[in-house]
Formats: structure tokens, sequence, C-alpha cells
């Protein structure tokens, strides 16, 4: 991810294990990239990990046995679930 066009950014300090930023360095210069852009990208993986979203990821529920479902069981359920959401008779699971 290129931050550069992105928006105005924030300068900040932070304090970081001596081996850590060797890793950065490393990193930067075999990917042709600069050590801000490998702690940018750092920093922008930790703030999506650790986010707290206001929707549960899955906020649907389908029907099923009880019990765990093999993959072309989970397949069809889903698949039938989106006939009946979106009204159509027929379709297929992609």
């Amino acid at each position: 991810m290129d931050y550069a066009w992105y928006m105005s950014m924030k300068r900040t300090n932070v304090y970081a294990d001596p081996d850590d930023l060797a890793i950065i360095k490393e990193a930067a210069k075999r990917r042709g990239i600069s050590e801000a852009e490998i702690i940018r990208q750092g920093i922008h993986l930790a703030a999506m990990a650790n986010r707290v979203w206001d929707e549960p990821l899955f906020s649907r529920t389908f029907e099923g046995p009880g019990s765990t479902l093999s993959r072309s069981e989970v397949r069809d359920t889903v698949a039938e679930a989106v006939r009946r959401e979106t009204g159509s008779g027929h379709g297929s699971a992609a």
C-alpha cells in the first residue's frame, strides 16, 4: 500500500527493538522501498488487526443439521439461502 498519495500523515516517534529494525532495513532493501513504508504497512496491519467493528463479520445465520457440515453441504446451504433471499428459483453456487 502506497500512502504517499493517500492522505497527509502525522509524525510520531516509537521505540523499536534493534533486531526488528535490522529486519525492516533488510526487507526494505530487498523490496526496493523505504524503511518508513515497511513501518507504515506494519502500523496499518496492527491497526486493522485490533479494530473493533460495529457489526459482526457474519451477521446472517443459516439453518443446518446442528453438526459439522461437509464442504458441499456448506456450499448447498449457502446457495439455498441466497436463492431464498434473492427470490431466485434456481442458480448455481460459485
